[in-house]
């Protein structure tokens, strides 16, 4: 159930993370998205090594979306050097 919870917060996250940084991005709002939930599990990733979470915590929506903005934003530099 953690892990249903982690990419619906992971959704959000990337359409926050999207407000956030706006832009065109290459691959639009499900791109964005799929970001977000791979930030969700890269922010409780973090948050554990940080010492906010708890082992088997899942990430919360300010550490998700701060996990979503780090991908959106090497996600940009990778597709700008590739384009």
């Amino acid at each position: 159930m953690s892990f249903l919870w982690m990419c619906l917060i992971g959704l959000l996250a990337g359409f926050l993370a999207k407000l956030i940084m706006p832009g065109k991005d290459p691959g639009g709002m499900i791109v964005t998205m799929l970001l977000g939930i791979a930030g969700s599990f890269i922010g409780g990733f973090l948050g554990r090594s940080l010492g906010f979470y708890q082992e088997g915590q899942g990430a919360g929506l300010i550490m998700s979306v701060v996990g979503a903005i780090l991908l959106l934003a090497v996600y940009r530099l990778v597709r700008r050097g590739t384009a």
